[in-house]
């Protein structure tokens, strides 16, 4: 089985960035993502970041299921939105284009489609970096390199132990899935995805028990060695700002100011194609 959201050392131009610089053009995308409602800025920042996770050189097995549980939640939330503001595109792009009726004040209209596909947009434009920031940063040196930043390196190692922990919650995961199979329910890809989705709700009380176990034995032995003692120390994963770590930084700096100025040039972060 596939590794999930577990970083693998490959030989790409991605991986061998500074931590820090995949923190910042994760934030700045992010940011970004979410101000933004115009069509063209989402569109061209899509295309970006599959292209970037593809130069990422990452498994698509290794994301897939990731991929398929936040389309699963994202066709929720677009229902949601439906659901409980049916004329919320309406009112954004001051028109109304009905398409055919449903029941009651239910419409299908182009505003609302337009206003949910952007919604669709928002996701997608992020999820990518995402992925591709867990999977390509290793956790030590990524603590090291917010520590050189000035952030306390307790905090940076904090965060290391959260990345690297991802993987031993997957093993835990899969012990317990494995368990919860043997007593006859069915998780495999033969069930419908919302199915597999109750199903591993069960595996979830047991997977924080057994996390909480483990934090609390990793703490210990950080109490008993003395860990925080001291305001400084040495690491063994330190990596150097390089050529493309600037040029990368300059690079989501300026996208970002470009983005956010296309966005409100007409004083409305909604692009209006109607």
């Amino acid at each position: 089985m596939a590794k999930l959201l577990t970083y693998s050392e490959k030989n790409t131009w991605i991986h061998r960035l500074c931590g820090v610089t995949k923190l910042i053009f994760f934030i700045l995308w992010s940011v970004v993502g979410m101000v933004t409602y115009d069509t063209r800025v989402l569109g061209v920042m899509l295309l970006l970041s599959l292209i970037l996770f593809k130069m990422s050189k990452t498994d698509y097995r290794q994301v897939a299921t990731i991929v398929k549980v936040v389309g699963f939640f994202l066709l929720i939330n677009v229902i949601a939105i439906y659901a409980f503001s049916p004329g919320q595109g309406t009112k954004i792009y001051n028109c109304r284009t009905v398409i055919f009726h449903i029941i009651g004040p239910y419409d299908i209209t182009k505003e609302q489609l337009f206003y949910e596909f952007n919604v669709i947009l928002k996701y997608f434009t992020v999820v990518p970096i995402a992925l591709m920031f867990i999977l390509t940063t290793n956790p030590s040196e990524f603590a090291a390199s917010l520590n050189k930043l000035g952030i306390k390196y307790t905090i940076g190692y904090s965060i290391a132990i959260a990345l690297r922990y991802i993987p031993d919650v997957q093993n835990d995961f899969n012990e317990i899935k494995l368990a919860q199979e043997a007593r006859g329910i069915d998780m495999s890809v033969k069930v419908s995805l919302p199915t597999r989705l109750k199903s591993m709700f069960a595996i979830i009380f047991p997977l924080i028990f057994s996390s909480l176990e483990r934090i609390d034995t990793v703490s210990n032995a950080m109490e008993l060695r003395g860990f925080g003692k001291n305001k400084r120390r040495t690491w063994y994963s330190e990596k150097k700002f390089s050529k493309s770590d600037y040029l990368s930084i300059i690079f989501v700096i300026l996208s970002s100011v470009i983005a956010i100025i296309i966005t409100f040039y007409d004083g409305n972060r909604f692009y209006n194609p109607f």
